[in-house]
């Protein structure tokens, strides 16, 4: 027998879900999240105009390119860091395709590529969304326009840095896409992957 419980996000406590294991220790949970989210959550612009604060004048120190994304997310407010994160995974997610990933430099993707990396591969879609709105945009249409033996891992770190500085832990929290490589079904079937 199922039983369905439902409570208000907004009154679920720590002392609630403990009460709640107690009662069912083998239970499982369902989350389902109804209506539309209130106001006040970071746009798509509102994205692109924190990726534009990169501060590439800094290049060659990661921590310093990105510390003013990370600074203005952390003074902002909780939910930002959570949708920067979605966001994030949406533009990795859109750009993970086996065409972008033909198209990456010497480290590009080749049919039955055992040397190819997948790590290689997120840093350099990484490093189109650093780029900004328009350089994203243009690579996300035409593959051939992806950044050539260029990877920016750091920029997968701003949100739990953000986070680290608000809460004083680590963000633990599931993006909205996966933003690893392959992840992206539709953008690699008709690839001829390695074993």
């Amino acid at each position: 027998m199922t039983n369905v419980l439902r409570y208000p996000l907004r009154n679920i406590s720590p002392e609630r879900i403990s009460d709640l294991q107690e009662k069912y220790p083998n239970a499982s949970v369902r989350i389902e999240l109804s209506g539309v989210p209130v106001e006040g959550g970071l746009t798509e612009d509102g994205f692109w105009d924190l990726i534009a604060m990169l501060d590439w004048s800094q290049a060659g120190k990661d921590d310093a390119v990105i510390e003013p994304v990370v600074a203005a997310l952390a003074n902002g407010p909780l939910r930002h860091v959570y949708d920067f994160k979605d966001i994030l995974s949406q533009k990795l997610y859109l750009l993970d395709t086996e065409a972008h990933a033909r198209n990456i430099g010497e480290e590009s993707f080749h049919d039955g590529a055992s040397d190819f990396s997948q790590d290689g591969f997120l840093f350099a879609r990484c490093c189109a969304v650093a780029n900004g709105k328009t350089a994203y945009e243009t690579a996300k249409k035409d593959p051939t326009q992806m950044p050539k033996d260029l990877q920016f891992a750091a920029l997968l770190r701003i949100p739990n840095e953000a986070h680290r500085r608000m809460k004083g832990t680590a963000l633990r929290y599931v993006s909205a896409y996966s933003v690893e490589t392959f992840s992206n079904r539709k953008g690699w079937e008709n690839a001829n992957l390695p074993e």
